[in-house]
């Protein structure tokens, strides 16, 4: 059985290095000096993709949850099925139990995490900062933002997007192919083009809330506040939709 520690570290490992890479990605095509400003659409949603691909392979032992949505999504699945674990193993196989602790365990590691790696991202590209004057667009490069503010329909759309995620996380487990890491991110691709434009598709509250907080706490100038009035939507619609991801398919006995 892995200990606290062990978890800890791969929540935690797995989240700080998909939170770098999609800070730097975000940087790269938002911040005017980049050779690569204004990039399309496509360039953001890939880029999220391929940072979740890197996380989840470095978070693997845990089953690289890397968002606290996924790990409700776990626990609620527990409530349905006792002998369901946190990373999907059978327990005496390297499965990890539902309990108090070890959710408390995953949920701290990724919110750390999540702040930690937007912290690496913002240092990696820190001169770029310097000589971007738009606040605006300097706080979307940490967490999102709606196209349309409507809090209700933001929170619609998270809903529907993290009900999409889960349920594809726990159907896809039972598929012959096993494609992991390499689905997800091809699952987050579509997602972040689906409804980046939406709602900013947070799709996992650690991965939005610890962003806002790097960025309110973060040397930087020309810097505007949080936006905390927004941040209860990337927060409250995953939740939701992770319960909705898991019950859903429940219901049709596909939840493997």
């Amino acid at each position: 059985m892995m200990s606290g520690i062990e978890m800890f570290g791969s929540e935690f490992l797995g989240t700080a290095v998909m939170m770098a890479i999609a800070c730097m990605v975000s940087a790269s095509r938002s911040l005017s000096k980049s050779a690569a400003f204004r990039s399309d659409w496509i360039n953001a949603a890939l880029g999220w993709g391929l940072a979740v691909y890197v996380g989840v392979y470095v978070g693997w032992r845990t089953g690289g949850h890397l968002n606290p949505s996924i790990t409700l999504a776990r626990v609620v699945n527990h409530w349905f099925n006792p002998g369901a674990t946190l990373n999907g193993m059978p327990m005496g196989k390297g499965g990890i139990p539902v309990t108090a602790t070890n959710v408390g365990i995953f949920i701290l590691a990724q919110f750390l995490g999540a702040f930690v790696g937007c912290c690496i991202g913002y240092l990696a590209t820190r001169k770029h900062f310097d000589l971007h004057t738009d606040p605006d667009v300097k706080l979307t490069v940490f967490c999102t933002k709606p196209g349309i503010r409507s809090n209700f329909w933001n929170v619609v759309s998270e809903i529907v997007g993290t009900a999409v995620l889960v349920t594809w996380v726990f159907v896809n487990g039972g598929t012959p192919t096993q494609v992991g890491p390499l689905g997800v991110a091809l699952v987050i691709t579509v997602l972040v083009l689906a409804l980046g434009g939406i709602s900013g598709a947070a799709l996992n509250p650690a991965r939005d809330f610890s962003a806002r907080v790097a960025y309110a706490l973060l040397p930087m100038a020309d810097k505007r506040d949080a936006d905390w009035g927004y941040a209860w939507v990337p927060f409250v619609g995953p939740c939701i939709g992770a319960v909705i991801g898991v019950v859903l398919p429940g219901i049709f006995g596909l939840v493997s």
